[in-house]
């Protein structure tokens, strides 16, 4: 609004005789929505609800039935009154009995189809959340790492709920409210025409103003989506990071940018609530000034003795009703925006790309397993973006029995390789190949992720029994499956000492496990999953040097055709190796043992250095560091943006 003030004003059609610039306003206001979209973004979320066709119909059919016996109620009503005053007694108990009648359809009609309505909404939700739920799942990793995981879950909860809501009951509801002001209408221009024209008479400039409004409206939502988005990335990223804050005792800092978030979501959504009170304090005295203009025309022919004090009671009653029913009209233009822009937000998931799926290909490399599988990445070249090349024309060559280190400095690439050798990642130029046998060949896609397992770095257990974790990778393995597996990551001697085995419930990410203890369980997860290739991006890193060797030979005893893959820096996996291969400038480099000790070395040398000199700034750190700052520069990137 402030924008448009700040431009030149044309004065168009009729307001070139008043030149009022507000006037202008509003008129250009009514040309400048976003029809197609909203459109669209309707359509999507009819998609989901059409369905249940018959019960919309059926909830519509009831909602006029129901409107109908409201107007039917304030004409038994009116009769009533004028036979009170008039002391006609003769029909009065069965206008009683009507009028009782009538209200507890009514009642059981609006039970009914708010029940209908809110059973529809939760199926609806449910059906959405699981389509957004699969997509998010098998979208392409790269588009998806773009929305931080707080605006992933404002998504999946937030706005699903907003569309369910609305999916069912906005048209129902607005046909009913249609039929009832146009019922309404026809009621009273027959008793009274005048009185109709006064009732209906805000009804286009209550109309003009709400498309006024509308845009507004619309662009407030979207940004109080997109900042509760933020916040929520900020909570569930402080959260994950709890104990490295509490180690440091840096928690005033996160307190305080918690307050900094706040105070930006108190100052925008004070400013909405603002522009909500400014539009309702309008329409509510343009509905208060026909409010007045009708009563006072029931007076004056209650006065003259044209009317009856019941007719007059009805007249009030159903010009209320008229605008009300108005009133309900408009008011459904914020609930169709929210769900508006709140469905432009989920389609925003459910148009990521999908991950490339070949099915058949399976079959063809489970024909040729047992004569050995490769993987063979040729002129690969990758980046994240325009700035940063990960690999340039690079090779990788490995297969069945090989047991194959990979080194690089942090953020040197080890995990963009393990990620593109998952097909989580599509290079740019080159491809990824798996070859079964001699001659079977197939570039990798999501299906072949199925002769994977993969061990990622950190804790990556879930909720659960250690049992539940174990299985999520192999469905119809037995408990004797599950103990073998933990025998070999050498964790069933501490989980043989937990109350209940291998049925012993775990915490958030593993909570009540050391780190250690958490790896080798996550280690003999894949090892359940007995897939031809194994992938182990620093799974070692928590286990001290004898369990490590231990772990490394009993997963080489257990499965000798299989394919093994580190990505390490520990000496004791290193000399395990068939081969080295360094990751440098954009290329995979096959090298000796003894250069693989000197990047080990030089590579501890440097994460000393590191530590010494980080740990004094990160504990000194200041409260508004530049560019983590929310008010900053009225940016709303956060920390977790750069």
């Amino acid at each position: 609004m402030n924008e448009k003030k700040d431009k030149k004003i044309v004065y168009t059609g009729i307001n070139k005789l008043f030149h009022n610039d507000n006037v202008q306003i509003l008129w250009d206001s009514l040309h400048d929505g976003t029809i197609h979209e909203f459109i669209d973004d309707w359509k999507w979320i009819f998609s989901y609800s059409k369905k249940y066709r018959w019960i919309v119909v059926f909830y519509t059919i009831l909602g006029i039935f129901g409107s109908t016996m409201s107007i039917g109620t304030a004409y038994v009503s009116r009769m009533l009154i004028n036979i009170i005053v008039g002391q006609q007694q003769e029909k009065l108990w069965l206008l009683v009995s009507v009028m009782i009648g009538m209200t507890l359809l009514s009642l059981a009609l609006g039970s009914i189809s708010s029940y209908i309505n809110a059973r529809i909404s939760i199926y609806v939700n449910n059906d959405i959340q699981g389509g957004i739920f699969d997509r998010i799942m098998d979208a392409r990793w790269k588009e998806l790492s773009d929305f931080p995981s707080g605006d992933l879950l404002n998504r999946f909860n937030g706005d699903v709920g907003t569309i369910a809501a609305n999916a069912i009951s906005w048209i129902p509801n607005l046909i009913i409210n249609i039929y009832t002001f146009i019922a309404t209408f026809v009621v009273l221009w027959r008793m009274d025409y005048v009185m109709a024209l006064i009732a209906f008479i805000s009804a286009p400039i209550l109309l003009g103003m709400s498309r006024f409004i509308m845009r507004r409206m619309k662009e407030f939502r979207k940004r109080v989506l997109e900042l509760n988005s933020k916040m929520m990335s900020f909570e569930v990223e402080t959260f994950f990071n709890f104990d490295m804050i509490k180690s440091f005792g840096i928690f005033g800092y996160y307190s305080q940018k918690l307050r900094q978030w706040q105070k930006r979501y108190k100052e925008f959504n004070l400013d909405y609530n603002r522009f909500e009170i400014k539009s309702n304090i309008l329409l509510t005295m343009v509905s208060t000034l026909v409010s007045m203009t009708a009563f006072a025309y029931c007076l004056y022919r209650l006065w003259t003795g044209q009317i009856m004090y019941g007719d007059m009671t009805f007249f009030l009653q159903q010009r209320s009703a008229l605008s009300g029913r108005f009133n309900t009209l408009v008011s459904t233009i914020p609930g169709m925006l929210n769900s508006s822009v709140s469905a432009h937000r989920v389609r925003e998931l459910m148009d990521l790309p999908r991950e490339e799926h070949a099915p058949e290909t399976v079959e063809m490399l489970e024909a040729q397993l047992g004569k050995g599988i490769s993987i063979d990445m040729s002129g690969v070249t990758f980046g994240y973006d325009e700035r940063k090349t990960v690999y340039d024309d690079a090779s990788f060559h490995v297969t069945s029995g090989e047991i194959v280190a990979v080194m690089a400095e942090s953020g040197g690439g080890k995990t963009t390789l393990i990620r593109l050798l998952l097909g989580m990642l599509n290079p740019q130029e080159g491809q990824v190949i798996l070859q079964g046998g001699t001659d079977t060949e197939v570039a990798m896609n999501s299906d072949l992720r199925r002769f994977f397992a993969y061990v990622p770095q950190g804790n990556t257990l879930f909720s659960g029994s250690i049992a539940d974790n174990m299985r999520m990778v192999n469905e119809e393995a037995t408990d004797e499956d599950i103990v073998h597996a933990l025998e070999l990551a050498c964790a069933m001697d501490f989980v043989s000492q937990l109350p209940d085995g291998i049925n012993s419930v775990l915490g958030e990410r593993g909570r009540g496990l050391s780190e250690g203890q958490a790896q080798r369980i996550s280690i003999a997860r894949a090892l359940l999953r007995n897939a031809p290739i194994l992938l182990l991006d620093e799974a070692t890193s928590a286990l001290d040097l004898d369990t490590e060797e231990k772990v490394l030979h009993n997963i080489m005893e257990s499965h000798p055709d299989r394919l093994i893959i580190f990505s390490t820096h520990r000496p004791a996996a290193l000399r395990l190796c068939d081969r080295i291969y360094r990751i440098g400038s954009g290329k995979i480099d096959e090298i000796s043992m003894e250069d693989a000790q000197a990047i080990t070395a030089r590579i501890a040398q440097i994460h000393t250095k590191t530590e010494r000199d980080t740990v004094i700034p990160r504990l000194s750190m200041p409260m508004t560091p530049h560019g983590n700052d929310p008010d900053e520069n009225n940016n709303d990137k956060g920390w977790w943006d750069s």
